[in-house]
């Protein structure tokens, strides 16, 4: 990295017990501290008397004066009380809370070194695990997103009551404390103006937010997706029980204050859960799904729907997987992880066919009801995991030589890497929303399969999460 540039620093540092140096701190304590690098979750890392200490919104280079929020045996953690020395690379954040709630934890540094930041989080990735030739990989620069700002199609706000009234915002680090959010400035618009009305919607109708203490209340949080395409929005309360008063009243305002909402659900999650969404969902108005458009396709969304969180730049991410892959009019394509199909009808037309799997049943649902919206007939989707249905599948009988993979954070599952070692792919692309566990998995399948090239691809601007796809090809 060039001389000056902003520092990072992937894994988080840590000595044995034995190693730790013993360190009179107590809470509130406070120091002067230089930040040497960012952490992989975009906190400055300094250390005092040699103890880590991590510090969100601190930048590499800055002296602050730390104050100290929390003690580990292994870490401090502290929040910034003064800044003594700014980096030349800070910024100033549109958002008054994004040194307050996870989402904006970037917003102060800016966006070219936001860009070299996530990066260097593949390359410090690769070097912990190591995979076959890893040194030698190409690792490209990071595709930046067309939009810093307003990109983010759904907002999913907790709501509270704070002083009185409704509140709707997300939760301060380390907390369950909401911070009310009036504007979010890496939000569409749309998802905003609709949040802030129908708290106060809420609020007027004396519809009680959930109380986590007594486990009573309704409204626990509200969710909106925005369609880009369209500017279609969906709405989806979150509430403690199916019973919810004042529907009526609240759908009619709904519909007079907001006409381009066309999609008006309610999910059941009852109890204290750390899970945001629960099984039962409720159609309560106008469609069931809102339309979103992706590369030329048109997809139906339905309230638990899996879709990127930034539609203008899907679009890239997806090219380049498209572009790992070098598909032909002959290739028959898997699509793992397939979500409601996105990727794989969206590369339909390139290949033969396309087959995919899915282990929520609704998403399956809905991939093949977008198969069918877009007249796509050589692509079918089924319901369970890739490690189950891809054996059944060639036991069947069926062979095929190109693979896509956009699994979770957890990424894949071992049995599903024994079954691609086993299937051999000769087309492979791997996308990833977790830098940690691709470069694990690619441990296993750099066995087997070379690594031509890694395209970080910006998400998420204004956060440290980064994407990227693989390029792999078939060892021989």
């Amino acid at each position: 990295m060039e001389k000056n540039h902003t520092r990072f620093n992937h894994r988080r540092p840590q000595k044995s017990p034995r190693q730790q140096p013993q360190v009179e701190v107590s809470l509130g304590d406070r120091f002067p501290l230089t930040i040497r690098k960012l952490g992989i979750e975009g906190q400055g890392i300094g250390y005092f008397k040699h103890k880590v200490c991590f510090v969100p919104g601190a930048l590499p280079d800055e002296v602050v004066v730390a104050e100290v929020t929390a003690i580990h045996p292994r870490y401090l953690e502290a929040k910034i009380h003064k800044l003594r020395k700014p980096s030349r690379f800070r910024v100033e954040p549109r958002d008054s809370y994004a040194d307050q709630a996870g989402g904006f934890e970037f917003e102060c540094l800016a966006y070219p070194e936001q860009l070299k930041f996530k990066r260097q989080v593949v390359l410090d990735s690769l070097a912990k695990f190591k995979p076959r030739g890893w040194q030698n990989y190409d690792v490209r620069p990071t595709i930046a997103a067309p939009e810093q700002y307003g990109y983010r199609n759904k907002a999913q706000f907790q709501v509270r009551e704070q002083d009185g009234h409704l509140v709707a915002g997300l939760y301060r680090a380390n907390s369950h404390d909401v911070v009310d959010m009036p504007t979010c400035a890496v939000q569409m618009p749309g998802t905003m103006k609709a949040m802030r009305a129908i708290v106060k919607m809420l609020d007027e109708l004396k519809i009680p937010a959930y109380d986590e203490a007594s486990n009573s209340g309704i409204i626990k949080t509200i969710a909106i997706r925005e369609s880009l395409a369209t500017g279609e929005l969906q709405v989806t309360l979150i509430t403690n029980t199916a019973k919810l008063i004042h529907k009526g009243p609240l759908l009619a305002m709904i519909a007079e204050q907001l006409p381009e909402v066309k999609s008006v659900e309610q999910n059941v999650n009852p109890g204290d859960t750390p899970l945001v969404w629960g099984e039962q969902t409720i159609h309560l108005a106008g469609q069931e799904y809102i339309t979103e458009s992706l590369m030329g396709l048109d997809f139906h969304l339905s309230a638990r729907s899996f879709l990127q969180l930034n539609p203008a730049q899907t679009e890239t991410l997806y090219e380049q997987a498209a572009k790992a892959m070098e598909l032909g009019p002959d290739d028959v394509l898997v699509d793992a992880y397939a979500g409601i199909g996105t990727i794989g009808l969206s590369l339909a037309s390139r290949v033969k066919s396309v087959r995919g799997m899915e282990v929520i049943p609704e998403a399956v649902a809905d991939a093949n009801s977008n198969a069918k919206l877009n007249d796509i007939q050589n692509a079918s989707y089924e319901v369970g995991t890739a490690e189950e249905v891809m054996p059944r599948w060639q036991a069947e009988g069926f062979r095929f030589n190109a693979l896509v993979v956009d699994p979770p954070r957890t990424g894949l599952d071992e049995a599903l890497i024994e079954q691609i070692l086993k299937a051999k792919p000769a087309k492979f692309a791997y996308v990833s929303c977790n830098m940690s566990t691709m470069a694990k998995n690619l441990a296993r399948l750099s066995s087997v399969y070379r690594v031509d090239w890694i395209q970080p691809v910006d998400m998420m601007p204004q956060t440290p999460r980064c994407e990227a796809v693989v390029k792999l090809s078939r060892r021989f």
